[in-house]
């Protein structure tokens, strides 16, 4: 027994290391985070567009501009607070206690005040605090499932390290401590998840690259139109006030808290599904994936162990029932089931602390699974017993088997090898059974005992042994059954053009087999150990980029390699993992995906999203809504665009005509379509429900705004409003008397401008039907389909009326309230509208085929 340190060599070393915690990284500060949000290069934008509406003393312009990016700023913050937390959450890993032997006697001790050179002592249940080099542990088995991914436990021998942050499963010893804090393995896990950078999302490359685009063109615009003003008499100063005026209403202040809102309603039918979304933008880089890497344990599989079968040499046993429920259905001749329980009764023997329990949300096992569903199985035979004392020789690597001697004989369980070797008859059948399940990719055990003697276990101390002459009892078949819906969910991501690839700590044999039962590999595989991966980051993509890939016992490090490597040949990864050795994976990866159920708080905390049900089928339906969601920010993108057009059609009359035709609208009634009417249609546009095709093909990327959006609304859609427009404008400044370069009378030009203005409202009306689908006419898509667009569209009608018809706001603005020529000419924009689309979308197929030509 070694008598461990001194207090008085614990507390130097204590003083000169420091405590046993992980370093706390300093969190964000809040209101810093809350700024972040408000200066972004779109929000800089909106910044400076409130500025120039300042100074040209447009002040309740600026005003609204303010407010869209503080809501919107602050919408965002409340969303992502807590984002970023993983590394935080590492330091719960560690127990609070440790038990230690000083000054020659066991005591208890906080598990900061741990280090190096104290003696551990380790029982089962136990968590490691600290890096330990084992000194003695006869049995001393190692859950590892949440640093290395291997799901099953690791056996240990003298020498051994063992990680901070794992569990004792089985057996006892003393470890010394060899490393603390800042030094262990964990520390350096938290240190690869703190610098592991998110890269962009495709959305925000996509959002800026059009925000810029229309800040170039609204710039443009206004040089030209201060250039115009210039040439047309007005003074310098008016003519500046005036681009500016013109260059803040053409900047589409809607546009952001659009998309803002539009990820938001995404994320909550997300929720809805059991997808927790943990940052906004992630909603659509879902949508966006083009690779999904895959863990298998927890994540394809349901991380349960079962005996699902037996042989026995009376006939074989099927068992009818997974997880840790202990009833279930045993099907088999009535003298093979008797031989069941018999050897059921003695494999549970050889683990008696291993047991399952029964909670709210199902049974949940105490122990390692393996020994959990050997208890499990005995309980499903109809065996009930106390457990009876006897000498016990735990699992030991060099043996592969666990035994113990008590009253009622010897019993023994363990690798069917080591356990055949043992007994002095082993039949043909059996040597069978153990191959077929074998190959069958389940886990194999063998059963073996003999009646009461007077020999013992030979144990360290040089016990004697009585492990031979075994009569063999039984080969049991274990499995962990994949999940219900994975095959299902696989099958549509393929569909989808999307490619999976398994990347776990596990053996590659049992990684294998899941990914064959689940079809994740359907021909000839490809199957790599973390340590065969190549060295350099550009042949490790060109290895993977495949389909039929299964990387097999693989690191932290290494699945952080194989993010970057694939994100390199310009693939849009997602990363599902559940452990602690998923973190810097997951953080790195474009989408990380954690398990809810049964991940650990830092898978959690590090990803994107959170499956709550951790079903991997869960990811199919939220890539399904991320590409809905794309799809409807096109949407709305060409619903916003097209009343751009419109909205800069009377400047560019009035520049063109050298003021000969007055302005048809002003640069509040600009403001009052982008923000009072538009908003609520764009927002429906963006809880459009996914199409029957949203999952057919790859993903689109880098094509928010294509050739087809841009002539969608700047060829087809924003003419059509505008002639609509400028036609009733002009038609009722003739009607009221009005020529061709004379300066109407102020309340004819505001009846005009009320005209204008309502006919691109009603335009925008039909426009939102028509945005609604970019191949099919409204009247195929239907008005129904999207009650949110009902509700909508009516508010904008009643916003209509009164920025039309209350006085105070009308004067303000600048327009008036249409007589009925004017309601007339205005709602002709609503079929010019749509004869345009259907025209459009009729000719569409034309243009595309001969292309392909």
């Amino acid at each position: 027994m070694t008598p461990g340190l001194s207090s008085g060599e614990a507390a130097d070393r204590l003083a000169a290391d420091g405590p046993n915690r992980l370093p706390a990284p300093a969190p964000p500060h809040p209101l810093r985070e809350l700024a972040r949000q408000m200066v972004h290069f779109f929000a800089v934008m909106l910044w400076v567009a409130a500025a120039l509406a300042w100074i040209a003393q447009m002040p309740e312009l600026a005003a609204a501009i303010v407010v869209v990016v503080v809501l919107n700023g602050s919408f965002s913050f409340a969303q992502e607070y807590r984002a970023d937390r993983a590394a935080e959450r590492l330091r719960d890993l560690l127990p609070v206690r440790a038990t230690v032997r000083r000054d020659g006697h066991a005591q208890v001790v906080d598990a900061a005040r741990l280090v190096v050179g104290d003696v551990v002592i380790l029982e089962a249940g136990d968590r490691v605090s600290a890096d330990l080099r084992l000194a003695h542990g006869p049995g001393l088995q190692v859950d590892e499932s949440t640093l290395t991914g291997e799901s099953a436990a690791r056996s240990t021998a003298t020498g051994d390290r063992l990680h901070a942050g794992t569990y004792i499963v089985e057996g006892h010893g003393e470890a010394v401590v060899e490393a603390t804090g800042a030094r262990t393995r964990l520390a350096e896990i938290a240190a690869a998840t703190r610098g592991a950078v998110r890269p962009r999302s495709p959305l925000a490359t996509q959002l800026h690259t059009v925000v810029r685009l229309i800040a170039l063109i609204a710039v443009v615009i206004g040089f030209g139109l201060f250039a115009a003003s210039v040439v047309l008499g007005r003074t310098l100063n008016e003519s500046f006030l005036f681009a500016i005026g013109a260059t803040v209403a053409l900047v589409p202040e809607g546009l952001l808290p659009t998309v803002t809102l539009s990820l938001s309603r995404a994320a909550q039918r997300m929720s809805a599904q059991h997808a927790l979304v943990r940052r906004l933008e992630a909603v659509e880089t879902l949508g966006s994936t083009t690779f999904i890497c895959t863990d298998k344990t927890g994540t394809l599989t349901r991380n349960q162990m079962s005996v699902v079968t037996a042989w026995t040499p009376a006939g074989t046993v099927n068992v009818h029932g997974l997880g840790y429920e202990p009833t279930a259905t045993l099907t088999g001749p009535p003298a093979a089931l008797r031989a069941l329980a018999a050897s059921a009764d003695c494999a549970a023997r050889c683990s008696p602390d291993a047991h399952a329990v029964a909670r709210r949300d199902g049974w949940e096992p105490v122990g390692d699974p393996m020994d959990v569903a050997l208890h499990v199985l005995a309980s499903r035979a109809g065996v009930t017993h106390a457990p009876i004392p006897g000498h016990r020789r735990p699992f030991d690597p060099r043996r592969r088997r666990s035994s113990v001697l008590d009253a009622d004989g010897l019993h023994v369980v363990g690798a069917p090898d080591s356990v055949l070797a043992l007994c002095h008859e082993v039949p043909a059948a059996a040597r069978d059974a153990v191959t077929q399940l074998a190959t069958g990719g389940l886990r194999v055990l063998a059963v073996a005992g003999r009646p009461p003697s007077d020999s013992r276990l030979r144990t360290d101390d040089g016990s004697p042994d009585d492990e031979h002459d075994l009569d063999l009892l039984a080969v049991l078949g274990l499995e962990d059954p994949p999940r219900d819906d994975v095959a299902a969910a696989i099958a549509s991501c393929r569909t989808a053009g999307i490619r999976i690839a398994m990347v776990t700590g596990d053996h590659p044999i049992t990684a294998v087999t899941i990914a064959r039962e689940v079809g994740l590999v359907r021909g000839e595989a490809l199957v790599v150990e973390g340590t065969d991966l190549p060295t350099d980051d550009a042949a490790l993509g060109a290895l993977l980029d495949r389909d039929d890939v299964v990387v097999a016992r693989v690191t932290p490090e290494g699945k952080l390699r194989i993010a970057h490597a694939l994100q390199s040949r310009g693939h849009v990864v997602a990363m599902t993992g559940d452990g602690v050795n998923d973190g810097p994976a997951l953080r790195a990866a474009d989408i990380g995906i954690a398990m809810g159920a049964s991940g650990t708080d830092v898978a959690r905390e590090a990803a994107d999203l959170v499956l709550l049900d951790d079903h991997f089928g869960t990811i199919v339906a939220a890539v399904e809504l991320g590409r809905a969601t794309f799809a409807n920010i096109r949407r709305f993108l060409t619903y916003h665009l097209t009343d751009n057009v419109a909205e800069l059609t009377p400047f560019a009359l009035w520049a063109i005509s050298g003021g000969s035709v007055p302005l048809a609208l002003t640069v509040l009634q600009v403001l009052a379509l982008d923000i009072g009417t538009d908003l609520l249609p764009a927002l429906a546009l963006g809880a459009e429900r996914p199409g029957r095709r949203t999952m057919s093909g790859p993903a689109r990327l880098g094509v928010l705004m294509d050739a087809r959006v841009v002539r969608r609304a700047f060829g087809v859609l924003g003419p059509a409003e505008a002639l609509t427009s400028m036609a009733g404008f002009v038609l009722v400044l003739s009607h009221g008397g009005w020529s061709f370069g004379d300066t109407p009378e102020p309340e004819l030009l505001a009846l005009a401008s009320g005209t204008a203005f309502a006919a691109i409202v009603l335009g925008q009306l039909a426009n939102a039907f028509a945005c609604r689908s970019e191949s099919r006419w409204v009247g195929a898509t239907g008005f129904t389909g999207n009650p949110l667009l009902l509700v909508a569209v009516a508010v904008e009608l009643v916003m209509l009326l009164v920025f039309l018809g209350v006085p105070p706001l009308a004067d303000l603005l600048g327009g008036a309230m249409p007589d009925g020529a004017g309601w007339a000419l205005a709602s002709l924009a609503i079929p010019a509208v749509w004869a345009a689309d259907t025209t459009a979308k009729a000719l569409g197929p034309l243009r595309r085929r001969r292309r392909t030509r």
